[in-house]
């Protein structure tokens, strides 16, 4: 049984990562060809530093990601002291609605967005589809990632220490950045890493609130009708490589949580 499990295992990641390893590997590769391996070489990564189109959709992606992630981990942290503080059936309908976005299929979300957008701006010219309206678009899928992230830390703490923080002479501001903030930061945390990775990645919302903005994901759609160049596995490699740093310092940081704990 154990002898199974191992296989089992060894053939779960193989099949999860080897797509993986092979980007990385062929983004090396000296031949344009994804078959044939024609030596070592950096020419791709060099001529992705050159390429403006790349460049300028990843910028739009970074600025886009890192914005709405923001802004979304703030709002989402407020939303969910909101909901833990919520009684009765208001509390489960909160819950519910703060849900919805993420079990609604994105290609509804991204037409009705799109519709709402166009709607204002027909009526008061204001919010043309681009950058702004992909920075909203995106700030409203990722705040249920936030809230699901912040919640289970809010329900673990005792908030007996919040009032006795404010018998002491705490106003509600500071009783909540030096009371409760320290004991939710690992799940704020978390919430803005998932926010960043789902903006980074998201295509359909943004293919329709997009405007004339190219982000990273449309771009790459858009080189699909043409032959893909070797840049696109650089770019994934060095994607790939900060997402793997960033979740290596995240669980490092929650390792020295627990042991100081």
């Amino acid at each position: 049984m154990k002898l199974f499990s191992k296989i089992y295992q060894f053939l779960f990641f193989l099949f999860l990562y080897s797509p993986i390893a092979i980007l990385i590997i062929y983004s090396f590769n000296n031949s344009k060809s994804r078959v044939v391996w024609q030596g070592f070489t950096f020419k791709w990564y060099i001529k992705l530093i050159n390429n403006t189109e790349i460049l300028s959709a990843f910028s739009n992606t970074l600025i886009i990601a890192i914005v709405a992630s923001a802004v979304a981990t703030i709002l989402g942290t407020l939303a969910a002291v909101g909901i833990v503080n919520t009684k009765n059936i208001f509390k489960k309908i909160l819950i519910n609605v703060t849900n919805l976005p993420m079990l609604n299929p994105e290609i509804i979300t991204g037409i009705s967005m799109m519709l709402l957008f166009v709607f204002i701006y027909s009526r008061t010219g204001f919010l043309k589809p681009g950058l702004l309206t992909l920075i909203l678009s995106h700030i409203t899928f990722c705040l249920p990632y936030v809230v699901l992230s912040v919640l289970p830390k809010l329900r673990q703490m005792d908030f007996n220490i919040y009032e006795a923080a404010q018998d002491l002479g705490c106003n509600h501001f500071q009783a909540f950045f030096k009371v409760v903030m320290p004991q939710i930061t690992s799940g704020v945390v978390t919430g803005f890493m998932v926010s960043l990775t789902m903006s980074i990645d998201d295509f359909l919302i943004s293919y329709f609130t997009s405007g004339t903005v190219q982000t990273l994901p449309l771009t790459i759609y858009s080189m699909t009708r043409r032959i893909i160049s070797p840049e696109i596995n650089a770019l994934f490699t060095v994607l790939f490589i900060i997402i793997f740093l960033l979740v290596i310092i995240i669980n490092m940081r929650k390792d020295k949580e627990k042991i100081e704990k």
